[in-house]
């Protein structure tokens, strides 16, 4: 079986869309959520196949009672071109979808009045997918926006801070205009679980990051990019400007006034593999 073929193993449906089935049965909306089910899938193997071809490791594909999500074992150091592709390629399936409902109707492959409330689910998916919303497409493709113009670090803390306000004024739109809606309200809820938990991950997040770099994992550098850092600085606050798709140099005391020079992987070595996570830059240089 080819690494294609293996994404179905890496299938995996959430307990609870099994009792949304058996609810869905009893209330006879069966059809319209196993709609819902093939385009979700549909969706997320767009993501996979795209994360396979690029021969990232994927770790699961998981199909949730109102969406789904493909989650894989990378940590910002592809190349931003794969990023996209991997981000796009959900959306992407569900313009696919659009494009052929029509042809499937012309062929009466599919009645007409199916083939709407299809459309319609389509639709749908499409436009929640690209709400600006950790951990929603559209969200990651805010990141990946703001990784291009500021440190891994404060992008990812940005892109999660502008994720808040988007779902704090959907908040108050639904409370506004469709306070009742149970649906609505359940999916919010699930953002703002997933939201928060990643806030409170952000270290774990940057420091696997960092590892990548320091054990030289699935690096891809476009340019070398120059740090200017004081001699008194920590390896914590020099780590924090380091920059996606960047390769690192670090003047110390700046390029005027340089007590000397140091290489990134000098500060990953000093500061995973020697623990000297109190240390600042000139003990480094000093000791060169």
């Amino acid at each position: 079986m080819n690494k294609y073929g293996l994404l179905i193993k890496k299938m995996q449906i959430h307990p609870l869309f099994w009792g949304v089935a058996g609810i869905a049965i009893i209330t006879g909306y069966f059809w319209q959520l196993l709609y819902l089910f093939a385009i979700v899938f549909i969706h997320e193997i767009g993501h996979a196949a795209a994360a396979a071809h690029f021969g990232w490791k994927i770790k699961r594909i998981m199909i949730l009672p109102f969406g789904g999500t493909c989650e894989v074992d990378e940590h910002g150091n592809r190349r931003l071109k794969e990023d996209l592709i991997v981000i796009i390629a959900g959306p992407l399936q569900n313009v696919l979808i659009a494009a052929l409902i029509p042809v499937f109707v012309m062929l009466s492959f599919l009645p007409a009045d199916v083939a709407k409330e299809i459309s319609q689910y389509n639709l749908m998916i499409l436009l929640f997918n690209l709400i600006p919303i950790w951990p929603l497409d559209g969200g990651k493709l805010v990141q990946l926006y703001l990784s291009t113009q500021h440190a891994y670090k404060k992008a990812c803390r940005l892109s999660l801070m502008s994720s808040f306000i988007v779902l704090l004024v959907l908040h108050v739109m639904i409370l506004l205009f469709s306070p009742l809606n149970i649906n609505v309200w359940l999916v919010l809820l699930y953002l703002d679980i997933i939201l928060w938990t990643e806030w409170k991950q952000q270290r774990y997040v940057f420091m696997r990051f960092l590892l990548e770099r320091h054990y030289g994992k699935n690096l891809s550098f476009s340019q070398l990019q120059a740090i200017d850092a004081k001699g008194e600085e920590y390896l914590h606050e020099v780590l924090d400007k380091f920059k996606r798709g960047c390769k690192h140099l670090i003047y110390v005391g700046g390029k005027n006034n340089s007590l000397g020079k140091l290489d990134e992987n000098e500060i990953l070595h000093a500061y995973f593999t020697e623990k000297r996570v109190s240390a600042q830059l000139k003990d480094l240089v000093y000791n060169d």
